[in-house]
């Protein structure tokens, strides 16, 4: 049996638009092309959520609450016919400095026992330079999002020499250039 392909995909930001620290169900918004540029790729990949929740460390929201916001868009996909396999979250602050915070890749080796990913076909999707690092530190192939904080860090990918395997301005951009360069890249 051959392994299978993954879709590793952060939350906030890449999916649905990050105002900051998004927990509340009032505010939820899919960002536009989601749904078009995930149903384009459900076919041949699996997809996941890795997502950062420093709200969590911080006491701004619960765990509860994460959950609470993120059923609310597992479920708003699955309505649209699109999947996803697990979400796995860390709820430290970046000072805590621990192992499950992107870019470590505690989650994807989880992924990748569990479901038998093969990860060099696979791809990271973000709207961070971390998510790019985590595709990187994993052997993924690597997509960096404008949209959400893409915008406001895309400097920062040039002076940290973080190099994406592609920068997209939105996740349809995204979806099409995966659709069309599956595995030659």
């Amino acid at each position: 049996m051959n392994a299978k392909k993954a879709i590793i995909l952060d939350r906030d930001g890449t999916l649905n638009e990050d105002l900051g620290y998004e927990y509340k169900i009032k505010d939820f918004e899919l960002l536009p092309g989601v749904i078009e540029g995930l149903n384009l790729l459900k076919d041949k990949y699996i997809f996941f959520i890795i997502t950062n929740q420093s709200g969590i460390g911080k006491g701004f929201y619960s765990v509860d609450d994460f959950w609470q916001y993120t059923n609310h868009l597992t479920e708003y996909l699955k309505k649209n016919n699109i999947y996803i396999e697990q979400v796995y979250f860390c709820p430290h602050t970046k000072e805590e400095n621990c192992e499950c915070r992107k870019p470590n890749t505690i989650f994807v080796n989880e992924i990748q026992k569990a479901y038998r990913i093969d990860l060099k076909k696979s791809w990271v999707i973000g709207d961070h330079p971390s998510d790019v690092m985590l595709g990187i530190n994993s052997g993924t192939k690597t997509i960096y999002l404008i949209t959400g904080h893409g915008k406001k860090h895309l400097n920062d990918l040039e002076k940290q020499e973080i190099n994406p395997t592609y920068i997209a301005k939105d996740f349809l951009s995204a979806a099409k250039f995966i659709k069309s360069h599956p595995e030659e890249i």
